[in-house]
């Protein structure tokens, strides 16, 4: 953990956006908690108006065009699938259901973003993964095939919680939101921290917003040369259920190595302060939230549908 602890990812600003509510380095409209706007680089806008009665007024698809339109120094590509916001090295890939922010000088995801609601869909997990063919083939992997060294294409976002969308379901098996994360990782503390979201969903619309810690390790990047990617030291991940004094908030930072198994995720939990603090990341919750570290990760209610 000591080593986690010594990593920091410092995000690349993003550009100037006009005067809308979330514009700016906030990216854009996310969703509404009550009156406020929640903004798609997970901070809370200061804007007075009635986020509720400023969606219903404009869809969300207005607005996003509207502060494209206004972006200095962004460069917008809009697609078939994704719509692409540039500044820099930074992609943000705004897919059906979620968000990746792409990093083009790592050829990989630093951040994502979705919103997890109750589950009613039961749409079949996509079986291929692919190349974005909106994205610079140099600001994404090489290939979509498999990693091997037993290494996964670890899910930033995972498919089973999108599974109300077909589109949804199968854009997250775009390689821009895919990374090689160490398969008893992927399968042991990482998944458990989905299946917490899955339950969890049926109970509150949940927010979650996590990222990458490159770290620079180059004794296990053994996917430079074939995909043109590094691997992550670590992975980190929050969620974010209820509103105003009724807010929870857990947040892990994982290993990613094949000593991250289920039974060892509880060692992984950090405050929000902490994590703010590594990542350079503001994250959208109540002050009196951020300070406290759960003694134990959410328990998997019983009965529970994690399918």
């Amino acid at each position: 953990m000591n080593k986690i602890i010594a990593l920091a990812l410092l995000l690349l600003p993003f550009a100037c956006w006009s005067a809308l509510p979330c514009s700016g380095k906030k990216a854009g409209i996310s969703h509404c908690n009550g009156s406020q706007f929640v903004c798609n680089d997970g901070s809370y806008s200061q804007s007075t108006k009635n986020c509720s009665a400023y969606i219903a007024g404009k869809s969300q698809v207005h607005t996003n065009l509207i502060a494209t339109q206004a972006v200095l120094n962004t460069s917008a590509i809009i697609g078939s699938n994704t719509e692409i916001l540039r500044s820099g090295n930074i992609l943000k890939l705004d897919y059906s259901g979620f968000t990746v922010w792409l990093d083009c000088s790592q050829r990989g995801a630093i951040k994502f973003q979705y919103v997890a609601q109750r589950d009613n869909g039961n749409a079949k997990r996509y079986n291929k993964f692919f190349l974005d063919a909106n994205v610079p083939a140099d600001c994404q992997q090489k290939t979509a095939k498999a990693y091997g060294m037993e290494y996964d294409r670890g899910h930033q976002v995972p498919a089973n919680h999108l599974d109300v969308s077909d589109a949804a379901i199968k854009a997250t098996n775009t390689m821009t939101n895919i990374l090689p994360q160490a398969a008893i990782m992927n399968r042991g503390a990482w998944l458990q921290t989905e299946e917490i979201t899955e339950c969890y969903r049926d109970i509150d619309e949940l927010l979650i917003i996590g990222g990458v810690i490159w770290g620079n390790n180059p004794a296990d990047d053994y996917f430079v040369q074939s995909h043109g990617v590094k691997t992550p030291d670590a992975f980190w991940k929050v969620i974010v259920r209820g509103t105003g004094q009724d807010e929870r908030v857990i947040a892990w930072i994982v290993p990613n190595n094949q000593e991250a198994t289920r039974k060892h995720l509880d060692q992984y939990l950090v405050s929000i302060d902490e994590l703010e603090h590594l990542t350079g990341e503001k994250i959208p919750v109540a002050d009196y939230a951020k300070h406290d570290k759960p003694a134990q990760s959410w328990m998997i209610p019983a009965g529970c549908n994690k399918g």
